[in-house]
């Protein structure tokens, strides 16, 4: 039994570091307009757990970096009112930087999807992972539209 919480927190580090990458992909997606199936090829054979300009990344849960990736690409036609609604009136989704784009459709994608993870953890990991990118108050715009629109889809968690 002293086992399981080394099992839980490796699942979330592991989750993590996927969520990370999806972050990057889409992003890469967004700037490159790379499809799907190259970034899947380019991110599993050089990024997800191997070293990479000197740094060391964290070995990510691959499946479920797919699933997000795949996820946001398949579903982003209806997200993205959903998060243009979310945002400020003067603000639309394709005003926000790119990196921010992929973090909100990540985030709202696992919101809508992944019923498997609580709300307000998915919102906490996105907010954790734009904090690696931006600036302590365009974090705050990210919470405050997933929370938004973690409301939305899973009004019962708040």
């Amino acid at each position: 039994m002293a086992d399981a919480p080394k099992t839980v927190e490796k699942k979330a580090n592991r989750r993590g570091a996927a969520r990370l990458a999806a972050v990057q992909a889409l992003y890469q997606m967004d700037i490159a307009g790379a499809g799907v199936n190259d970034i899947f090829a380019e991110f599993e054979s050089h990024w997800l757990g191997n070293e990479v300009e000197g740094e060391k990344y964290l070995p990510a849960e691959a499946a479920f970096f797919r699933d997000v990736v795949s996820g946001v690409v398949r579903e982003q036609e209806r997200l993205d009112p959903l998060l243009d609604e979310a945002l400020n009136k003067g603000w639309p989704l394709k005003r926000i930087d790119a990196i921010l784009r992929a973090v909100l459709r990540a985030g709202a994608y696992e919101l809508d999807h992944r019923k498997d993870v609580p709300a307000r953890v998915v919102i906490k990991e996105y907010v954790d992972v734009a904090h690696a990118f931006v600036d302590r108050d365009e974090t705050g715009l990210v919470n405050a539209v997933l929370d938004q629109i973690g409301r939305q889809f899973r009004s019962g968690e708040f």
